[in-house]
């Protein structure tokens, strides 16, 4: 019936019915409109077309098929009618077209062997299945042959053939010895495709006895065995002179020694090969070669390149594998086997055939009456296929005729189909390769239309998201779906709305205004239908603030925020992730409402943490990165190599970086014979370098360790690297810091650092040292002591310079000549003092003072400056003596003036003048006496005002606590100050020096005045001190102040208003027991007199007043203690800028810095300030 139906084809399963309807009309089928409908039969499940069975096991031949009414089953076997009633031994599944032959019950599997195929039957059509062939498995025993004994000269080439026995399918192929060991392969000994073992060259190690070859039969689970192989490498030196004499020159043994040899194939043999593979499969090239040296084999394709992706290099690059194969990959490929002999090539042509593959395969259809289809069986290979059509699973030619079909090559065209049309047809594409079976049927069906989504149903969607309304449908000629919002709406058009052929509606962006009910009308010519669905659109899930990345040292604790917002009806939940796993289960991870804390945070807590809100209708979420960092771990496996007598290399191993770069190591030695236990630092290297060479000093036992450094921190050191001891020397260096000082005016004490323990390179460390008076023509006098660091020479002139030189020594020899140090002898006091010294007053507060410089000789050691002594005598405006306080300025270097600071104006000072030298002062010049002009007074001592009347006030004061000079008068200056602060017109007033109070009349009455009082020299006026005072408002308030509490027509007043409110309470006591109330003390309280109020008395003054507004200080003034007295404002002069040592310092030219001048107010120009002065009722209120 069917032609070249032999070789494999796909495994994919028909198609469903239910599955065709829902590509058909896009429409999902329910299980109760499958059972109302009539289907053609449908293979589902049969066996595969090249079927190798167990001989020992039941042979099942499946063949699976589903039909509406069910489908019968029959069966062909090569090619007739298989009748299973008339063998005992084949029997049918029930409800299925499933065989079993029971070979277990005495069947043989060999009697079965052919082609079956299995047709499924019911009213509406037949189906078949593909031609299967059943074959039993076979695995035969190896035929007995006679092996002789494999005798090889070393280097020569073997072949070991395996020839297993054909079996079905074929053995899997491998080499083992006796003790069931797979033999070792390499470039040299390898197994070929065909099993077959290849030696590229024969070794000495290749003798034995044993080399076997299995055959696995994997289908019935065999093993074969060959019988064992026997090879014996000989070589010429193992030959004794007996046996190499009786042994000709052509025979195997020749006497020639083992020579190289250029590669020569083993296989493939000749240059050329041709090679067929079909599309889809693997092509498998080989190229095995001899030769000594072993051969490298290569691979390259001419005219192209190997597939990326799909080529592997297998068996020590003999073999090269191409996956799934296409027609491009058809060409030439060279192997090239080269040693360095020179090389040999093989050219394998291969050509990659197609068995049929589907372009198209045809389709189910599902027709109404009268309606036009077509079926579509289209298919490709190498060489093309053909195409041929069955109806029920006969030829279609002699099939019964249909008017409304037409065959056209590979395409079947139906027109005005009937009922009677439905069938199932089959499609076979075939070549030499191989066959494609298809079943398709036409199912003919007459149906009203039936909407099959459940009615009301609600859709909830997220806002500005799709929105896919169902209206699965079914109807036979297919229906027409329309859609409608609301009861009474509108039909549905427009670019808002996508209509899919299945009958879903879909709102690509669906808004709060999309929400609503929706009906889904389907008719065909049979009928109509309508649904309706609810649609809800609901508020999108957001993650308002995400997880942020963390850096965080171990031990430390982190958190991450995942705060959200959402839809009020959708209940969200919260899960968070490590690396798209579950958190682990750990109690360190406290995991909040809106966040997830990892406390004591370790190694493993590193990763990436992803928040995920859930909703049932969306989901979100955002992850952040957790690195944890921390100081490294210690470097590791320090080795020292390359060593030399001063230096050597160490290396070590860096251990992890715990996620912060390594920047550097640090190096560190131990000195096991001077300071053991003491570690020292050697060097730093970068972080990348692994390895240091080092610079060694001899006679040290060194050891050492390696830090490592990264922002975090440092490492643990390494475990102590070996310990390496260096050759005792020679010092190479000499004491620092040599120095020659006399302590004394007759000796020369000369120090010098000694050198450390590692710097002594060698036993016996000593210092030689020598000295020589400069400039003059003397010999060194040398001296060697020990291990010290101090040597005096006794006896020397005072303050002569010394060359001074310590060299060091050990048993091995000297050090390098040490250079020359200048040093001097004791110094002892200077002799002269400076002369010629001069004072230039300057101002009344500072003076220069010049000098003459001392002799050099006469210092007597190294001149350091030169110190002013200078005191107060006495103030020339008091003429009175005080305790003298000396100061002095020292003035370093020869210099010959210095600034003299800070004195006081109108004073007589001295002054005397010292040199100074390492050893102390010299003899004081004699005293100089001078005298610093007037300068401008201090404020007045205080300034009290007192006796305030309606027009006048009198002020009393005290003179300058500092005048310095003589006073030549006051100067006072007042202005009156209103409500709003503002300052009136200034009066100024100038009084004689000796006065010291004023009154002033003619003052404006309850009025506040602010007063500015200074004194003044000839020079001029000093700082002034401020003021503020308040006239009365008339003469009877004066009185009432004073004696108020007095007055008897007071004292009535107080004690009628006590009888009055004692009346009240009585009052109010009876009105409460009768049950009423008289509140008559909060109505007392909030009726207060004003009047009654404490008044303050003082010395005669009326005291400080506040009212509402006057709680401020006035601008650029202030209030007075209660004695109406201000404090002078005292400011010294410091000498810390003009000399140095105790007192001062001076610049390099002796000039003084900054200024000495008294601060002054700057006069109040009129209106510029402003005080707060109270009104008259104000001012009555205070007073009484």
């Amino acid at each position: 019936m069917m032609k070249k139906m032999s070789i494999s084809t796909s495994k994919t399963s028909l198609v469903l019915f239910l599955c065709q309807i829902i590509s058909a009309l896009d429409v999902p089928l329910d299980s109760k409109l499958l059972e109302e409908l009539s289907q053609p039969p449908t293979i589902t499940q049969q066996s595969p077309k090249d079927y190798i069975v167990d001989p020992r096991e039941n042979i099942v031949i499946q063949c699976e098929a589903k039909g509406k009414p069910p489908p019968s089953f029959s069966w062909t076997r090569n090619g007739t009618h298989f009748d299973i009633d008339k063998d005992a031994q084949v029997t049918m599944k029930p409800n299925s077209g499933t065989l079993v032959v029971n070979i277990m019950n005495g069947g043989k599997a060999e009697a079965y062997e052919g082609v079956y195929q299995c047709t499924a039957r019911n009213e509406r059509g037949a189906a078949i299945s593909n031609n299967i062939v059943i074959r039993p498995s076979r695995s035969p025993l190896w035929t007995k042959e006679k092996l002789e004994p494999n005798h090889v000269r070393e280097g020569d080439s073997l072949v070991l053939h395996c020839r297993p026995p054909v079996g079905l399918p074929p053995p899997i192929i491998f080499w083992m010895d006796n003790a069931f060991q797979r033999l070792p392969q390499s470039e040299r000994v390898s197994q070929g495709l065909n099993g077959d073992l290849y030696f590229a060259n024969v070794q000495p190690e290749d003798t034995r006895e044993d080399y076997i070859c299995y055959a696995r039969f994997n289908h019935t689970q065999t093993i074969q065995q060959k019988q064992p192989i026997s090879v014996k490498v000989f070589s010429m030196d193992s030959l004794n002179d007996t046996i190499a004499a009786n042994l000709s020159d052509t025979d195997i043994y020749g006497a020639k020694p083992v020579t190289e040899r250029p590669p020569v194939l083993l296989t493939p043999t000749g240059s050329t090969s041709t090679k067929v593979e079909l599309r889809g499969n693997v092509l498998l090239l080989e190229c095995i070669a001899a030769g000594l040296p072993t051969p490298v084999i290569r691979w390259i394709k001419e005219g192209g390149e190997l597939p990326a992706n799909r080529t592997f290099f297998e068996n020590f690059k003999k073999t090269l594998k191409i996956i799934d194969v296409s027609e491009a990959d058809s060409g030439n490929y060279k192997c090239i086997a080269r040693n360095t002999l020179g090389s040999v090539h093989h050219v394998i042509s291969v050509t990659v055939k197609a068995a049929p593959y589907w372009i198209t395969a045809p389709r189910n259809l599902v027709l109404s009456p009268g309606e036009d289809g077509t079926l579509i069986c289209r298919a490709n290979g190498n060489p093309k296929p053909s195409i041929s059509w069955l109806a029920n699973g006969v030829p279609i030619a002699i099939a019964p005729e249909d008017p409304s079909r037409k065959v056209d090559g590979d395409t079947i065209i139906f027109s005005h189909v009937q009922e009677r049309s439905s069938a199932v047809y089959q499609c076979n594409a075939s070549n030499e390769y191989g066959y494609l079976l298809a079943n398709a049927f036409v199912n003919v069906l007459a149906e009203p239309p039936r909407i099959l989504t459940p009615a009301n149903k609600l859709y909830q969607v997220i806002a500005d998201s799709p929105a896919l309304l169902d209206c699965a449908y079914f109807g036979s000629p297919k229906p027409e779906i329309e859609w409608f919002k609301g009861v009474k709406g509108s039909i549905l058009r427009g670019n808002e709305y996508v209509f899919h052929d299945n009958g879903t509606l879909e709102i690509p962006v669906a808004q709060k205004d999309s929400a609503g009910t929706y009906t889904c009308v389907a008719r065909n010519e049979l009928g109509k239908i309508q649904n309706e669905v609810q649609l809800e659109i609901k508020d999108p899930t957001m993650i308002i603030k995400q997880p942020e990345y963390k850096v965080i040292q171990r031990y430390g604790q982190v958190s991450f925020e995942c705060i959200i917002k959402h839809d009020s009806t959708l209940l969200p939940t919260v899960v968070w992730l490590k690396d798209n796993d579950e958190l682990p289960d750990d109690e360190r991870f406290l995991v909040g409402k809106d966040n997830l804390t990892i406390m004591n945070v370790t190694d493993k807590d590193d990763g990436t943490y992803t928040c995920i809100v859930n909703t049932t209708l969306d989901s979100v979420s955002a992850s952040a990165v957790l690195t944890v960092v921390a100081r490294p771990n210690p470097p590791f496996d320090l080795e020292l190599t390359g060593q030399l007598e001063r230096s050597i290399e160490l290396s070590w191993i860096p251990g992890d970086e715990n996620n912060s770069p390594i920047t550097s190591f640090v190096i560190e030695y131990e000195d096991a014979l001077h300071e053991p236990g003491v570690w020292h630092y050697q060097t730093e290297v970068p972080g990348t370098q692994t390895t240091a060479q080092l610079k060694l000093s001899p006679y040290v036992n060194y050891s050492f360790r390696v830090i490592a450094v990264n922002k975090i921190g440092r490492s643990q050191p390494s475990e102590p690297s070996e310990q390496y001891l260096t050759k005792s020397a020679s010092p190479d260096e000499n004491p620092a810091n040599v120095q020659g000082i006399g302590s004394e005016p007759d000796n020369l004490v000369i120090t010098w650092e000694p050198l450390k323990g590692f710097q002594s390179n060698g036993p016996g460390l000593q210092y030689k040292v020598s000295w020589r008076q400069k400039d003059v023509d003397d010999e060194w006098t040398s001296v060697i002591v020990a291990n010290v660091s101090k040597y005096i020479v006794s006896g020397t002139p005072t303050f002569v310079p010394y060359e001074v030189k310590v060299q060091a020594l050990n048993d091995l020899g000297y050090a390098p000549e040490p250079s020359e140090v200048i040093g001097h002898s004791g110094e002892d006091l200077p002799m002269v003092a400076p002369g010629n010294v001069q004072v230039h007053v300057i101002n009344s507060t500072l003076a220069k003072v010049h000098w003459d410089p001392v002799p050099l000789k006469t210092v007597r050691g190294h001149l350091q400056g030169y110190k002013v002594y200078y005191w107060k005598v006495q103030s020339l405006s008091r003429r009175s003596r005080r305790h003298v306080e000396k100061k002095i300025l020292t003035f370093k270097g020869n210099k010959t003036f210095g600034m003299l600071p800070g004195l006081e104006p109108y004073s007589s000072y001295k002054l005397n003048v010292r040199v100074v030298n390492g050893k102390g002062e010299g003899p004081a010049s004699p005293d100089k006496v001078f005298k610093t002009p007037e300068g401008v007074p201090s404020s007045p001592s205080f300034l009290k005002i007192t006796n305030p009347t309606l027009d006048s006030l009198t002020l009393e004061w005290g003179s300058p606590t500092h005048p310095n000079g003589v006073l030549t008068s006051y100067t006072l200056k007042f202005q009156p100050i209103n409500n709003t602060h503002e300052l009136g017109p200034l009066v100024e007033i100038r009084i004689p020096a000796n006065e010291s109070s004023l009154i002033l009349k003619n003052l404006n009455y309850s009025t506040r005045y602010k007063f500015y009082f200074n004194a003044q020299t000839s020079v001029g006026s000093g700082s002034q001190i401020t003021e503020e005072a308040v006239t009365i408002m008339d003469e009877a308030m004066a009185s009432r102040q004073v004696d108020i509490a007095t007055q008897g027509w007071f004292i009535g007043l107080m004690c009628a208003v006590a009888l009055l409110i004692l009346i009240l309470l009585i009052v109010c006591f009876i009105r409460r027991n009768k049950g009423g109330k008289y509140p008559v003390k909060e109505k007392e309280d909030a009726h207060a007199d004003p009047e009654i109020q404490p008044m303050k008395e003082d010395d005669g003054t009326f005291g400080e007043y506040s009212d509402a507004e006057d709680h401020k200080p006035l601008k650029k003034g202030s209030r007075t203690p209660s004695d109406r007295t201000v404090k002078k404002e005292d400011s010294d002069d410091s000498l810390v800028d003009y000399g140095e040592g105790v007192n001062g310092q001076f610049n390099e030219d002796g000039s003084f810095i900054g200024q000495y001048s008294g601060k002054k107010e700057k006069e109040p120009a009129e209106g510029n300030e402003s005080s707060e002065a109270p009104s008259p009722v104000n001012a009555m209120n205070s007073f009484v």
